[in-house]
């Protein structure tokens, strides 16, 4: 059922209907400022953030950045994100399928991330993509950012680790096992892990023994 339910596009659609969006941070996420430097970024590469929602850090990504590729299964969350900043995007269709919004250095397609016309990315950034999938989705979602990886690209990945069966996700846990096991033909080093005291609010609400953020690079 956990499963069937994550595979429901309709699932998504009716969390950012309803406005229950806990996942979404106000802010920027400071992990992403704290190990972006890791990833030895040049202004010039290309960016990619999927499953984007409204997140903060496609405009922190933007000051850094010239092209920024973002994609996202809602577009309540795509409008939303440029209303907002106060940006007027323009809005064009592609192939039926997926409608892109661009505003100078950002370009959003609403829609399926296995079917958007995504370019390489010399960066991909996933705070809350894997993580958002249950583990019979994650092989052909890794499968498909590995594809849009360029040679030479870097992926930084944050996931969320705990006992799965204390908490029904999203976000699911995603062990270090699973890292590894996902992108083993890549360098993959690991950054950072937070581990949450027990007055966490997620860890006080669903009652978990541990839950940690981990962060990973991950190199082609």
């Amino acid at each position: 059922m956990r499963g069937k339910r994550m595979k429901d596009p309709e699932f998504w659609h009716s969390r950012w209907a309803a406005n229950k969006i806990g996942f979404h941070l106000q802010d920027v996420n400071p992990l992403l400022v704290e190990f972006w430097p890791a990833t030895n970024p040049n202004r010039s590469d290309r960016v990619f953030v999927p499953l984007c929602g409204k997140t903060e850090d496609l405009v922190w990504l933007a000051t850094k950045h010239t092209h920024i590729q973002g994609v996202e299964l809602s577009e309540i969350a795509v409008r939303s994100f440029f209303a907002e900043h106060f940006y007027t995007p323009m809005v064009t269709s592609v192939n039926g399928q997926h409608d892109l919004y661009q505003f100078d250095e950002l370009s959003i397609y609403t829609g399926d991330i296995f079917t958007a016309p995504i370019e390489p990315a010399d960066i991909i950034y996933d705070r809350a993509a894997l993580v958002a999938l249950p583990e019979s989705m994650r092989l052909e979602y890794a499968e498909r950012i590995k594809g849009l990886l360029k040679i030479g690209g870097r992926l930084l990945l944050i996931t969320t680790e705990y006992e799965q069966e204390e908490m029904l996700g999203p976000p699911f846990s995603v062990t270090e096992h699973e890292v590894k096991t996902l992108f083993s033909e890549f360098k993959i080093s690991k950054l950072h892990r937070d581990e949450a005291e027990l007055s966490h609010p997620r860890v006080v609400k669903h009652g978990l023994s541990r839950f940690a953020e981990e962060v990973y690079l991950i190199e082609s």
